[in-house]
């Protein structure tokens, strides 16, 4: 596999370079400090892989991700960057990106979206998964306009926590959660705690990992 690492910073790109040599076997990590230098890189050698940082000397990321994907639309590219503003993330997105990661984040995280992105599936970091979700419109493909706490419940109900719990959980009443459920179901225009599941894990707010019981799945 060939990775293309593009950031201005000599000690991020060795840590990055070290972790994903270490993570991933046969791996070759091509670096560039500017986005000219990366963009050039790119033709030269046509990784399988861009890690673009925001943030560059001359060309921004968002313009060499621009500027790949024109020119190859199936370009698997990762932006990672200190921004989490979802502005930004989605400008990453609506350029063509298929990941998109904090700087902060764990290995792990980078391990999964790299291995996430190199399949061809998207990959955002979950706690700006979830946010996106909640503020995208619907017709961009995002969730209908729901409340704060009526996306607290859809989280909970997704994960497979019972209404009765959820209501402790949440210091309501269960006539709440209940209340609350029922508008969820016709803002999603769904019947099922599985269906909720399945919307959850669509739009990256869960894992099926977080999932108490795989019963929800049939349910």
């Amino acid at each position: 596999m060939k990775i293309l690492l593009v950031d201005d910073h000599a000690v991020v790109r060795q840590g990055y370079s070290s972790l994903l040599s270490a993570m991933l076997e046969s791996c070759q990590i091509l670096e560039a400090s500017t986005g000219s230098e990366g963009f050039a890189l790119w033709q030269q050698h046509a990784p399988d892989l861009i890690i673009l940082d925001i943030h560059l000397p001359d060309l921004t990321g968002l313009e060499v991700g621009r500027r790949i994907i024109e020119r190859n639309s199936s370009a698997r590219i990762l932006f990672f960057s200190m921004y989490d503003e979802l502005p930004m993330v989605q400008q990453a997105l609506d350029v063509g990106a298929l990941g998109y990661i904090s700087k902060s984040g764990s290995p792990k995280v980078l391990l999964e979206a790299v291995t996430r992105v190199m399949q061809g599936r998207p990959y955002v970091e979950h706690e700006l998964a979830m946010r996106l979700a909640m503020h995208r419109p619907v017709q961009e493909g995002g969730l209908p306009d729901v409340t704060p706490r009526e996306f607290e419940i859809f989280v909970l109900l997704a994960k497979g926590m019972p209404p009765r719990d959820i209501a402790d959980h949440l210091c309501v009443s269960l006539k709440t959660v209940s209340n609350h459920t029922a508008l969820l179901k016709s803002k999603l225009q769904v019947t099922s705690t599985a269906q909720f599941v399945h919307l959850a894990i669509q739009f990256g707010i869960i894992k099926l990992g977080e999932i108490q019981s795989g019963r929800v799945l049939s349910s």
